[in-house]
């Protein structure tokens, strides 16, 4: 899964970046409002990790610009501004938490869960079909009935896939879930996961529609 982290603070910034990516979220960090601003509008994230206090815009317009075009991504304010008019206006602006600094990691992991599920309108920390199901807390897959372990970018792919089980996602779509800034991606790479997870889930699992993408049974 893909996390834009809108962090000025380099201590902080660093030190999430690599807690998330040990987490196998695939992080596109930047600094400042501006760039905060012209990254969503880019789109293809998760999830966003948005703190207030940011130069040249401020988290609470990047926000406000974010909900007033339509941008329904999942929003986790990060901020050491405690008082209740701010988490109320923030709240209203449309974020889907509030984490005040300094906070853990496990807490912080466990919101971002808990607020991709809720896009996915999902109550439950299960997403999928009736023989494909994604584990979103142990990160696991279930194939009839039987759980197998995913790698970082397997579960990244299979989340995008099973967001909407039928509808069809381009190898730019994928590229775009999967990986980050500056990564380096093949021509092929987006085949060779998807080979090797029909190894894991059975040949049909994930099914290729000629010219267009790949593409998950809806039942």
């Amino acid at each position: 899964m893909r996390a834009l982290l809108v962090e000025d603070d380099e201590m902080i910034g660093r030190s999430l970046v690599h807690a998330l990516d040990n987490a196998g979220w695939s992080v596109d960090w930047v600094r400042d409002g501006a760039l905060a601003h012209s990254a969503l509008a880019d789109g293809g994230y998760t999830c966003v990790l948005l703190d207030m206090g940011l130069p040249r815009i401020d988290g609470t317009e990047v926000l406000r610009r974010a909900r007033k075009r339509g941008d329904a991504t999942p929003v986790l304010v990060l901020t050491a501004r405690d008082g209740l008019d701010d988490r109320i206006e923030t709240l209203d602006l449309g974020a889907d938490d509030y984490l005040l600094k300094p906070f853990e990691l496990r807490e912080l992991l466990a919101r971002m869960r808990a607020v991709v599920r809720r896009r996915d309108g999902a109550a439950h920390s299960v997403i999928g079909t009736a023989t494909l199901q994604l584990d979103l807390t142990t990160r696991d897959v279930i194939v009839n009935g039987v759980r197998e372990v995913l790698t970082a970018r397997e579960f990244a792919l299979l989340h995008a896939l099973l967001e909407r089980p039928g509808a069809i996602l381009s190898r730019e779509q994928l590229e775009d879930r999967i990986y980050g800034w500056g990564e380096e991606v093949t021509s092929n790479a987006i085949d060779v996961l998807i080979h090797g997870m029909r190894r894991k889930l059975g040949a049909e699992a994930i099914r290729n529609v000629r010219g267009l993408g790949w593409r998950v049974a809806p039942a």
